[in-house]
């Protein structure tokens, strides 16, 4: 037990410093950009008619209270880092005066049911087929699969995502090819509307799950080629043990552990993915949001679309972490 409390403070402060780099960083970035969130904003007002220089200056004093740009550099992080712990990154400059929160509530429940979905399911896949020709290694439907595997693991996000929309797009126009449902459905919980956003995400999530998969599957094909020499996997098939539960209990449960691992370092690497296609798709995730608000130059909400995501990847991450010694069997936590 002592030992499992010093592996949480020692995650928990690793957890800390990378959301106060990251966010530190993303305040950074966003500072030095050439796009002025003020200057824009007055652009866009002045544009429709002319307006008096009283008016563009009392505009320009509230423009910057309110995207917290008054007072000296050390004044404006304080500023930034009250707005963080508020959660209140003000107005949208793209959507005004939409609060940012209220935006990215909106579109946080796609990008976090599309990344659930296709992040589990890759995994889950990827780790049995990939456990199952680490074990069977003479079976040749399992050796194709590999082969597949192989090809499919290098390709990016991207290529597959357009591969598919092209496929079933255009050439077998079978499933949406654009948006989270479809258009004109009656507000309120109902079968349609469920059945349309399944639709609907079938092919992003696919385009996820085909390049996620992959991975998995050599990774733990490799593992489990590894972990079927073991003295005890051999004793096992030796006392006439059942194959099936040689390979559930005794091979893939401890081939299992650097998974978990590799699932935590992963989650990262496609958030970045799900960026690239969910604009692909035009899919109303935060990825769509975060592209869509860097062409607007919405200072504003690039800063809070980046910061929910550094908090969500280094919280999964996290999560990974806490639990991969109580189910690690070689750790004792008691």
């Amino acid at each position: 037990m002592r030992f499992y409390v010093t592996y949480l403070a020692q995650r928990l402060g690793q957890f800390l410093l990378v959301v106060f780099i990251g966010i530190n960083l993303t305040y950074l970035i966003t500072h030095l950009t050439p796009i002025d969130p003020v200057e824009q904003s007055i652009a866009a007002v002045t544009s429709f008619g002319n307006t008096s220089p009283e008016a563009i200056g009392a505009m320009r004093q509230s423009l910057r209270e309110l995207y917290g740009l008054n007072g000296a550099p050390h004044q404006q992080y304080l500023a930034f880092w009250r707005r963080i712990v508020l959660a209140d990154f003000g107005p949208s400059l793209s959507a005004f005066p939409t609060p940012v929160s209220t935006l990215i509530a909106r579109a946080l429940p796609w990008t976090i049911g599309l990344l659930a979905t296709a992040t589990l399911a890759s995994w889950a896949l990827g780790n049995l087929l990939g456990g199952l020709a680490g074990y069977y290694q003479h079976s040749r439907s399992l050796q194709l699969l590999a082969v597949l595997a192989m090809g499919l693991h290098p390709v990016p996000y991207y290529i597959v995502a357009f591969v598919l929309l092209v496929m079933f797009g255009y050439l077998w126009p079978l499933l949406p090819i654009s948006g989270g449902m479809a258009m004109n459905l009656e507000p309120g919980f109902s079968l349609t509307l469920v059945v349309s956003i399944l639709k609907h995400s079938i092919l992003p999530a696919l385009s996820l799950l085909l390049v996620g998969l992959g991975g998995w599957f050599l990774g733990m094909r490799s593992l489990v080629s590894n972990v079927v020499t073991e003295d005890y996997v051999v004793y096992a098939e030796l006392a006439g043990v059942r194959p099936w539960r040689i390979l559930s209990s005794y091979v893939m449960r401890n081939a299992l552990v650097p998974q978990l691992t590799g699932l935590a370092i992963s989650l990262g690497g496609v958030f970045n993915g799900a960026v690239i296609t969910e604009k692909v798709f035009g899919y109303p995730g935060v990825g769509s949001l975060l592209v869509d608000a860097v062409y607007a130059g919405d200072y504003g909400l690039v800063l809070g679309v980046t910061t929910i995501s550094i908090l969500s990847v280094s919280t999964g991450v996290l999560v990974i972490d806490l639990l991969y010694p109580l189910l690690d069997p070689r750790v004792k936590v008691g």
